[in-house]
């Protein structure tokens, strides 16, 4: 929508969406990301709420698809691995500082 300093508003812009009769054919790209098969019937572009396309809602959010049990267990291993490491690396400058020790 366009308003203008009368306060007049007229819409200048539409969002368009395409509907796919066969989405089963589409080839994921990934990151969520899919593209046509050669075997995608032509996508129907039009108006939203229409020709069995979907309806846009200003101010929602998609919810997530993420595992977040599975994330969360991910990070404790990835935590462990670094602590794992970092006593690693401690043990081996204590080890060279008695060493150095030795030396003098």
């Amino acid at each position: 929508m366009a308003t203008f300093s009368s306060g007049k508003q007229i819409p200048i812009a539409q969002v368009a969406l395409a509907a796919i009769g066969n989405p089963d054919s589409l080839v994921s790209v990934g990151d969520n990301n899919y593209q046509v098969g050669t075997n995608t019937l032509t996508p129907t572009v039009g108006v939203p709420n229409t020709g069995n396309r979907g309806n846009i809602l200003g101010g929602s959010l998609e919810s997530s698809n993420v595992d977040l049990a599975k994330e969360f267990t991910n990070l404790i291993i990835y935590q462990r691995g670094y602590q794992a490491n970092a006593k690693v690396i401690t043990t081996q400058d204590q080890i060279d500082q008695v060493l150095l020790d030795i030396k003098q």
